[in-house]
């Protein structure tokens, strides 16, 4: 604990800068005694100083006021253990610091390593996330935009149960048209075996897309594969009963697990919060034909988040009959009961409402931000957002609206504006 205490100004500052995003990490000795794990008292005070949005090396130096080959040594060595990304855009080499989760909590797992202590970090992490929680509901709950989105089970709709799916919503989708794909060792079921409680699900089912895979793959955090493979990996998926969540946007979706309900943080906190919805939602869910359904209770039994009861009802003529009960405000709508019942009693149905989806990733950022309180942060880090002063004079003021006035404001600029805007990635 002396070198924690001693270099704890620094790693309170990495703290800091982390929570400058919608998803930070709140703080605790638990947070810090990771942070010690992943970075150096340097590193974290060099880090605790970098823009919250993409820098070149020369941003950097600026900053550290130090030279330009010194700030790439030590840029390249953080992209190197996968605490940084390094990123192509359109020719210029780019950094940035990913958001814990999914991020660099995570890429510490997704393989195994020699340079970190994983059974301790993963005890941390245990600590931090299942038993300390604040983390968990932060990251899960504090904005109504959520990270993540749940995939429908495609060969569930291809019995015909449901005549359209958009693209964004097919898993197969984004695997066919991403750039890069890459599948590395699954973040939860590796913490979960360095903590002696790992289900028997397949271990390398974690996708990465785009400029994520790219440089993930760059430093050997995970392998590089073509679309059929990541097909073949996805319906593996789909054999074993795993839930498919990636990041909640529509367009260049940047990661995609196959998710248990037993390791998984989103599904254990479904299991847990219930209807509170830790990752959105598909657009469907599941109906139940009482006519052909035997009461063979498979479906409340393959459930990953316990949505399904087996209740007894008394049939008209007195007898007793036990059927499944789906909790549709809990239901995210994944598939998997419609998928394991052989009688095809159990139909995927519209949900009844729409669920919007940020376009990408940026979109998805800012509307978050708003939500919590913190845009401010995005607009004038690094002059991020330089070409639309308007856009940060008028976001200035609403953020000093009343709360109510300041929701009415988020729904309208969420729904009209921002799409527009975010149509296009920031540069």
């Amino acid at each position: 604990m002396t070198h924690l205490k001693v270099g704890k100004s620094a790693y309170k500052s990495l703290e800091e800068r982390i929570n400058l995003l919608p998803m930070g990490a709140p703080p605790s000795e638990t947070l810090y005694k990771i942070l010690q794990l992943l970075f150096t008292e340097k590193e974290a005070s060099l880090v605790a100083k970098l823009p919250i949005r993409p820098f070149t090396v020369k941003a950097a130096s600026r900053i550290w006021k130090i030279d330009e080959l010194s700030s790439r040594k030590i840029l390249d060595q953080l992209a190197s253990r996968a605490i940084l990304f390094d990123i192509d855009n359109n020719g210029t080499q780019q950094y940035m610091l990913p958001p814990p989760m999914a991020g660099f909590f995570e890429f510490a797992l997704m393989r195994v390593r020699q340079d970190i202590d994983q059974k301790l970090l993963s005890e941390l992490f245990h600590q931090y996330l299942n038993v300390e929680e604040a983390f968990v509901k932060d990251l899960f709950f504090s904005t109504e935009t959520r990270q993540g989105r749940v995939f429908v089970q495609e060969d569930v709709l291809i019995k015909g149960n449901v005549a359209h799916i958009l693209d964004f919503e097919r898993a197969s989708k984004v695997i066919e048209t991403s750039s890069h794909i890459s599948v590395s060792t699954c973040y939860c079921r590796h913490k979960k075996y360095h903590l002696g409680d790992a289900c028997d699900k397949p271990m390398e089912v974690c996708f990465s897309f785009g400029n994520t895979a790219a440089t993930l793959i760059k430093h050997d955090y995970s392998r590089k594969i073509e679309a059929q493979e990541a097909l073949e990996i996805l319906h593996m998926s789909y054999e074993n009963n795993l839930v498919q969540c990636g990041e909640n946007v529509r367009e260049d979706v940047s990661f995609m697990c196959n998710c248990c309900g037993c390791c998984c943080e989103a599904l254990v906190s479904a299991r847990k919060f219930g209807m509170l919805h830790p990752v959105e939602t598909t657009n469907f869910i599941p109906n139940v034909n009482s006519e052909s359904c035997i009461g063979c209770g498979k479906c409340a039994r393959e459930c990953p988040i316990g949505a399904i009861e087996m209740i007894t009802k008394e049939n008209s003529n007195g007898s007793k009959r036990i059927t499944p009960e789906i909790n549709t405000e809990v239901c995210l709508g994944c598939g998997i009961c419609a998928r394991v019942c052989f009688k095809n009693s159990i139909i995927l149905m519209d949900r009844g409402k729409k669920i919007v989806t940020p376009v990408n990733s940026s979109h998805r950022v800012v509307m978050q931000a708003i939500e919590k309180g913190t845009l401010q942060n995005l607009i004038f880090d690094s002059q991020a957002y330089a070409s639309h002063r308007a856009m940060a004079a008028i976001l200035n003021v609403i953020l000093k609206l009343p709360p109510l006035k300041q929701a009415m404001a988020s729904k309208q600029m969420k729904s009209v504006y921002l799409e527009k805007l975010f149509k296009k990635p920031l540069q």
